[in-house]
């Protein structure tokens, strides 16, 4: 294929959405991003990504703004430029699936809201988890781009992938994507899966990578000279390290050839511009690990939203300093679970295991999440290779896994749970229904008006610490009795503590109590499973606690009687922290 007889290469521009989670883990505010939309909208992209991914999740938990109304004044300001949305499947914008009648519900509200393009895939690339909500992007009348979840392992091949992408286009894509996560795809491999799609589709193909492991601009050139149609770029600003190659430069790079992007980079220095600033604001939010280009990606896989959520995920367990032991547990994790690509949800489900079996002083799977179990009962879809049959049966014991589409065994849930929300005072728009639904341990609290939104830290003037170096909690005894604090802001270099007990009376025990069930990390308590005076066998779950977005059983170290409880559901509870007493 000669590039000189290939049209023009189209520029999906991330800065709005993926950009900003690799790098800063999602923490850009739509107060701040609609003077960039209006400049973007300018610019002559073929879309803009601002929307889906984890921007849902961290709108109502960190930044207590309303992911729908983003959507909506986003929609107002990009009046020429499509708005893409990346949709996890069955998952749509949470971590496990929901029923068909959820994914009708979501897909329209999305639409109808302002998503033009709906970027669909499944996390371990089975299908049948894509179906439905591509049926749904077809019926609403929307672009459908379905995505492959490209990565590297004795069961993944090019082969594999354009079968895939042939299968895509069959069922009704515009466009397919090659979402290369992690930043894996090397030059002759870009090359060989876009023309292998191209020969078996006659269908545009995207490009996404992830500058990593630093090989993503040189496959970006691999690609164009492949035929590519579309890559995913972002402003310089927010470009590089874990998110994706510089927008400018890919246009400058194709200027004045036959595929020349038809962009204008002296129209591209307003928005830099733009970025530019709002890099400064946010420039504390920055770490030097999700910043720098690191090769060892191509070892341990982790895409680059994952790498710095797990940063600030372990420093909230003051274990930032096992980072590398994580980086090295997590291949084992996933050969362990039959080699799943790793992006949302599996990236969550394998990065945390990984964190466990580390901070469990390597007692492997001693600690294991709800979400791994299910993962094995085969919930989240069909793995692209078996699971461990030793690790299965230490997991799930006996039990065997399901063989259909996780959704088939899923119930409507739609009109009970929009009962639940309202009767619970939660329902301002129809839209609340979707955000309980989606996340209703958390949503609740959004919903409500309670959640504070989190100040984006700042340095004082010369002071020699920088914002990583601060601490995010410590202990303090106070007449014998010892007190978990947590700081929770850092204001023009004052730092504001919550601390998790006022007074003595009301003090969480810490350290060695009789009889004490600890907790072993930072989290929230969703469910307390016993109640004082109950009786308990010794494995059975006694708390729920979300940790890293995932929920963690803590489960009852021997059998007897349940004599203290001192926590409730909605409690932040510190490593360390004892839960309750069992005699």
């Amino acid at each position: 294929m000669c590039a000189a007889k290939l049209g023009s290469l189209n520029i999906t521009d991330t800065t709005l959405r993926d950009a900003h989670q690799s790098l800063i883990a999602t923490r850009l505010r739509t107060e701040d991003m609609l003077p960039l939309a209006q400049a973007i909208d300018e610019a002559g992209f073929f879309s803009v990504e601002a929307w889906g991914g984890a921007t849902f999740d961290t709108c109502i938990r960190f930044l207590n703004d309303d992911p729908w109304e983003r959507l909506r004044v986003l929609k107002a300001e990009l009046r020429r430029t499509p708005i893409q949305m990346l949709l996890r499947g069955q998952n749509l914008v949470g971590y496990r699936h929901y029923p068909d009648d959820v994914v009708e519900k979501f897909v329209e509200a999305s639409a109808r809201n302002g998503v033009d393009i709906f970027r669909v895939f499944d996390a371990l690339n089975d299908i049948r988890n894509m179906k439905k909500a591509m049926a749904e992007v077809k019926n609403v009348g929307a672009h459908l781009q379905g995505a492959i979840s490209y990565t590297t392992s004795p069961v993944h091949s090019v082969a594999t992938f354009v079968d895939m992408a042939e299968e895509l286009y069959s069922l009704g894509c515009d466009s397919i994507c090659i979402k290369d996560m992690a930043g894996l795809i090397m030059p002759h491999d870009a090359r060989d899966l876009i023309t292998g799609i191209k020969k078996r589709a006659d269908v545009r193909v995207c490009l996404h990578s992830h500058c990593t492991s630093g090989v993503a601009p040189l496959s970006y050139q691999a690609a164009i000279d492949a035929g590519v149609d579309i890559l995913d770029t972002a402003m310089s600003p927010f470009a590089f390290g874990t998110s994706q190659p510089p927008t400018e430069s890919v246009v400058a790079s194709v200027a004045g050839t036959a595929r020349d992007t038809g962009i204008d980079l002296l129209a591209l220095r307003k928005v830099r511009d733009i970025c530019r600033d709002m890099r400064q604001k946010y420039e504390p939010l920055f770490n030097s690990i999700a910043d720098r280009v690191d090769s060892d990606v191509l070892i341990y896989q982790l895409p680059g939203g994952m790498i710095s959520n797990l940063v600030s995920q372990l420093k909230e367990q003051d274990a930032l300093d096992r980072l590398d032991e994580v980086f090295h547990e997590v291949p084992r994790v996933r050969e362990d679970l039959g080699y799943p690509p790793l992006v949302t949800p599996t990236s969550q489900i394998v990065g945390t295991q990984a964190v466990f079996n580390v901070l469990m002083d390597g007692e492997r799977y001693r600690n294991v999440t709800k979400e791994v179990k299910d993962y094995v009962l085969g919930l989240y879809g069909r793995s692209p290779a078996p699971v461990s049959p030793e690790i299965r049966k230490m997991i799930i014991g006996n039990e065997l896994p399901i063989t259909v589409r996780p959704a088939d065994q899923l119930a409507p849930i739609y009109e009970q749970m929009k009962k639940e929300a309202m009767e619970q005072c939660l329902v301002n728009q129809e839209e609340d229904v979707l955000t309980y639904i989606l996340y209703p341990n958390i949503a609740p609290t959004f919903l409500r008006g309670e959640c504070k939104a989190e100040t984006i830290p700042e340095k004082a003037a010369g002071a020699p610490a920088s914002v990583a170096e601060i601490p995010r909690s410590m202990e303090v005894e106070v007449d014998g009795e010892i007190f978990s604090v947590r700081i929770i802001t850092v204001e023009g270099g004052a730092v504001t503590t919550s601390s998790a007990a006022s007074s003595a009376k009301d003090a969480r025990p810490r350290g060695d109590v009789a009889g004490g069930v600890k907790s072993n990390m930072q989290g929230m308590v969703l469910q307390v499973m016993v109640a004082r005076g109950g009786a308990v066998k010794k494995g059975d779950p006694l708390i729920v606690l979300e940790a890293m977005k995932m929920e963690n059983p803590i489960p009852s170290p021997r059998d007897g009687t349940v004599s203290e409880i001192f926590v409730t559901a909605g409690d932040v509870v510190q490593n360390g922290d004892v839960l309750m007493v069992i005699e």
